[in-house]
């Protein structure tokens, strides 16, 4: 097996003896069914968000930061210090708070350094103006596959795992990991890969990627959809339980049954409801278009650009 040097790296971290573990807060938000979550170094009080959430109604094109003010609040009554706003991928399925949260309580909005081939993915579909550079300038930081950094005391490691989108990462905090979209829960499983640049091979091994961390590893999800048998949301796992029981891609599963799986339930699944929207404010780090002369801010939505 090729040797991994960001993988062992996290290993390491998850194993290592620490004096105290990332406290973490999460937020469910009902109307996406998407959770952000608040890390947080114990000691020195240093923080990060992870995927934050602000509300859109697209039958009036009005945004509500209620999600997001839910956050605020939080680190403001915990007396947190905001050092990160961190994205795990371009969302499709809600709108980025994590501008209004900079304004509110600091950060700097951070994303994989793939992010480029989504901005030019969807370029080609949204043309969002010569004002639009696809280059990732739009975040703070781009984090490449197995760069570190620190949230107060706590160690972070950054993983790339392609598949549902080219520019997907998870990120080792301590001994958790946030893995975005990449993961379900074990009892729903994983991520479409039929967006453009996603690729259902690629989810595998990103998966038995994330799946090669320590047994023990606390996974946080960012979504969770209440699959049949389940009455309550939950989004804390374990690596050992997602490997024993992912219905999808648990252990003893192979590469060419689960691309034949995935491909196969992707080909009868809608195009999420906020696709449109949310890509083109994400892709922008949550930003929207730059307002015309009259002052207003547009979206553009394409005639037919998506199949049946």
């Amino acid at each position: 097996m090729p040797h991994d040097p960001a993988l062992a790296r996290a290993i390491a971290q998850v194993e290592a003896p620490a004096p105290h573990r990332p406290a973490i807060r999460s937020f469910f938000d009902p109307a996406t069914s998407t959770i952000s979550h608040v890390v947080h170094d114990p000691v020195s009080r240093e923080a990060a968000v992870v995927d934050p959430v602000i509300g859109y109604d697209p039958a009036s094109g009005r945004t509500d930061n209620r999600p997001a003010d839910a956050i605020a609040a939080y680190v403001e009554a915990e007396g947190l210090r905001v050092a990160w706003l961190l994205e795990t991928h371009v969302h499709a399925d809600h709108l980025s708070g994590a501008p209004y949260l900079q304004e509110r309580v600091g950060g700097r909005i951070a994303i994989g350094e793939h992010i480029s081939a989504v901005q030019t993915s969807f370029g080609r579909l949204f043309r969002p103006g010569r004002e639009f550079a696809a280059d990732g300038s739009d975040f703070d930081r781009l984090f490449a596959d197995g760069d570190r950094f620190r949230i107060g005391g706590l160690e972070a490691t950054v993983l790339h795992v392609p598949g549902h989108t080219p520019a997907c990462v998870a990120y080792v905090v301590g001994d958790v990991a946030f893995v975005g979209d990449t993961m379900f829960m074990p009892d729903y499983g994983t991520a479409r890969a039929d967006f453009p640049g996603g690729d259902a091979r690629q989810l595998f091994r990103s998966l038995r990627r994330i799946l090669k961390l320590p047994g023990h590893t606390r996974l946080f999800m960012c979504h969770d959809y209440l699959p049949e048998g389940r009455d309550s949301y939950q989004w804390e796992t374990t690596v050992e339980a997602e490997r024993r029981g992912n219905v999808h891609a648990r252990d003893g599963i192979g590469e060419d049954a689960f691309v034949a799986m995935r491909e196969g339930r992707d080909a009868g699944l809608a195009v999420p409801r906020l696709l449109l929207p949310s890509i083109q404010v994400n892709m922008r780090a949550g930003h929207p278009p730059a307002p015309e002369d009259n002052g207003i801010r547009y979206l553009r939505i394409p005639l037919d650009a998506f199949p049946d």
